[in-house]
């Protein structure tokens, strides 16, 4: 699995995450976030980042927008984490560069048991437009919780597209990934590894990308 840490804000710790060999590196442009990047960094400061796997996080931003700043700001992939509809992701596809990718968002809350289908459909609806889901605890202030959603759910879906697994990952709970019948792309990890809003523990993300990546698919070393 590949490691993806969101709500990056200072330079010399996103230096070090690259040294650490992190996959994706995630920067939130949703003003409400208290991670929000624009309060620390300039878009010429993100495009200067030498990494392959720099992510934009957007709510409910206009196309404008996030072509605007997928294009300052040198982005290899846009996370719509939103309630952005299949006709919106297909039109921004079609704008954007074709080398970026797109990562869809769905928001999983404690009434996803009772909403299998509709799940299933909203995943489906990503297929032609979407290169990745994310899933995520639902929230009102759209994720960083660094709560855990019931995974379970997901064995409950079909998944056809690779995922990324988010919401109050931790050490603790990394071995009940092997509940899943289908195993995440990648781990989103952000405010369960944090200092303060935005300022990441890289010490304990360290040593938190050596242990996960010790445990096989069985969760043993």
């Amino acid at each position: 699995m590949k490691l993806k840490v969101c709500g990056l804000t200072k330079l010399n710790q996103i230096q070090e995450l690259i040294f650490l060999n992190v996959d994706f590196l995630g920067f939130i442009f949703y003003e409400k976030s208290p991670r929000y990047v624009l309060n620390h960094l300039s878009l010429e400061d993100i495009s200067t980042i030498n990494h392959q796997g720099k992510v934009g996080v957007f709510v409910n931003e206009s196309l404008e927008k996030i072509l605007e700043i997928s294009e300052k700001a040198n982005l290899n992939f846009i996370q719509l984490h939103g309630d952005e509809d299949e006709n919106f992701v297909s039109e921004l596809k079609k704008k954007l560069k074709p080398e970026i990718g797109i990562i869809k968002v769905i928001r999983i809350g404690s009434w996803a048991m009772e909403a299998v289908s509709k799940i299933q459909k909203t995943i489906n609806k990503q297929l032609k437009t979407s290169n990745y889901i994310l899933f995520d605890t639902d929230s009102k202030a759209f994720g960083g919780t660094g709560k855990k959603f019931e995974w379970n759910i997901l064995n409950e879906i079909e998944i056809p597209l690779p995922y990324f697994l988010s919401g109050g990952i931790s050490e603790e709970n990394t071995n009940d990934i092997n509940i899943l019948n289908q195993k995440p792309f990648a781990l989103d990890i952000n405010s369960k590894f944090e200092i303060d809003a935005g300022v990441k523990d890289i010490n304990r993300i360290k040593k938190f990308k050596e242990f996960y990546t010790t445990v096989s698919p069985e969760g043993t070393t």
